[in-house]
């Protein structure tokens, strides 16, 4: 992932939960325009500070990276749900979530 993959993945997992770059950084302890920076492209986040966003976002590291994984926060509640369903009941599940993809 080049450094305009990474802003606009931040970019877009920071829509998706409507939050605003600058109520992000000041989150973070950064300067207001810091999010704002990393998405123009203009810095990039030391390591502890990537940690530091991935756990804003509640996410892992390894989320970040998944970009076919639009919604990283709501396919692990997916999946931690998941694990507790009986298998008939999580055959139909699967089913769905293949219906509903196949939809769009």
């Amino acid at each position: 992932m080049d450094k305009k993959e990474f802003a606009n993945r931040l970019s877009e997992l920071r829509i998706k939960k409507d939050i605003s770059a600058r109520d992000m950084s000041l989150s973070l302890g950064q300067s207001a325009g810091y999010i704002n920076n990393i998405e123009n492209g203009i810095n990039f986040p030391s390591m502890s500070l990537f940690f530091c966003i991935c756990e804003y976002l509640n996410i892992t590291p390894k989320d970040f990276f998944d970009t076919e994984n639009m919604n990283p926060d709501k396919a692990k509640i997916l999946y931690e749900t998941a694990k507790q369903i009986p298998s008939e009941q999580l055959e139909h599940l699967i089913a769905i979530a293949k219906g509903l993809k196949n939809s769009h």
